[in-house]
């Protein structure tokens, strides 16, 4: 696997079902320690809940949830459950559940805690994590904006911009992107323009933003 979606940040939500309270906290972890580190740090804050009940997904790792004491399969799985359907890696998903003195019935659990899951991840956001060549391309000013609607045609972002003689763009494109871009400035600018590849690197950018 090339590419994968990673949480853009660690955030939070919360929301309220016959009076039980369910907090979400979503985070980037990159091993399974950053993992257990994060939960072993909610269970402290959150030592007084009803249930902390996880879900985590390392990429090239391991995959682990946990109902913690509520009925078994309501809880940690449907967690589990709204991160791979929604493509997550590196990501770790801890609902804290203060029970309100209703009982939800399995059904209930089971929407409650996917609910909340998926708050936490929307919250959170999601980045594409994969490789990208860096392009270096001085641009004429008047090809400055006509270069700048093509550079998201091809899934590029713009890392840095200087104003000098000319316009110097320094580029990130998806690797597989970057050769095609390149060919399609200079065919458009009939040879004018021309933009120097260099050293590809792995990051994240939140999605949309690539694009």
């Amino acid at each position: 696997m090339t590419e994968y979606l990673v949480p853009t940040k660690d955030a939070e939500a919360e929301f309220v079902e016959k009076r039980s309270r369910f907090l979400s906290h979503v985070f980037l972890v990159n091993t399974e320690d950053e993992a257990l580190a994060r939960l072993k740090q909610m269970r402290e804050t959150y030592w007084d809940a009803t249930h902390n009940v996880y879900a985590y997904i390392i990429r090239d790792g391991a995959t682990r949830f946990s109902d913690d004491g509520e009925p078994g399969g309501t809880a940690g799985m449907p967690v589990l459950q709204v991160l791979q359907r929604e493509g997550m890696f590196n990501i770790l998903c801890v609902v804290t559940r203060y029970f309100g003195g209703t009982l939800l019935g399995a059904g209930g659990l089971v929407r409650a805690y996917a609910h909340s899951a998926k708050l936490g991840l929307d919250a959170a956001g999601r980045s594409i994590k994969q490789v990208w060549t860096r392009v270096l391309l001085p641009c004429p000013y008047s090809w400055y904006e006509r270069v700048k609607l093509e550079i998201p045609a091809f899934g590029g972002v713009i890392d840095q911009t200087d104003f000098g003689a000319e316009v110097t763009l320094e580029l990130l494109l998806p690797k597989k992107q970057a050769e095609p871009f390149l060919s399609r400035i200079f065919d458009l600018s009939s040879g004018t323009i021309e933009g120097l590849p260099g050293e590809d690197e792995y990051r994240a950018f939140p999605v949309g933003q690539e694009a």
